[in-house]
């Protein structure tokens, strides 16, 4: 397993502020449903336990939900960027924006494609349940 190291990140403004421990080289997925696809969102999944808000940053949080609910994307109210969200996916985790790391911790980013406008059978066929697990 690779060892993980701490990451720092946020929204455009600056004004959402997070850590997150992962390896330096992540698997980031590629999701062509009607919300990734239009905000052109590329991300890594870890638990939530390995995923901080720093400071004020809940503050200046919005979330916006559709269809099951069980997503909460959430985005900067000031800079609208959505650096991390809960996915439908991994509810019990964190999906963090690849492009919203700060730069010089990622090392290497393995892409990988999620069907997303067909949910269900793309989640049966891929291994992104297991990428919220700890261990």
């Amino acid at each position: 397993m690779n060892e993980e190291i701490l990451h720092t990140g946020g929204c455009h403004c600056r004004k959402i502020r997070w850590e997150v421990k992962a390896p330096a080289s992540v698997v980031a997925w590629i999701c062509n449903c009607t919300n990734c696809s239009m905000r052109g969102n590329t991300h890594f999944i870890v638990p939530s336990s390995k995923f901080k808000l720093m400071e004020d940053s809940s503050d200046f949080i919005t979330t916006y939900t559709f269809g099951t609910h069980t997503a909460k994307h959430t985005f900067c109210k000031v800079c609208g960027i959505t650096s991390f969200y809960t996915p439908r996916s991994n509810p019990d985790g964190i999906s963090v924006t690849v492009n919203c790391v700060d730069p010089g911790t990622i090392s290497h980013v393995e892409y990988k494609y999620y069907d997303g406008r067909n949910w269900e059978k793309s989640y049966d066929q891929t291994s992104i349940s297991t990428c919220s697990k700890e261990g």
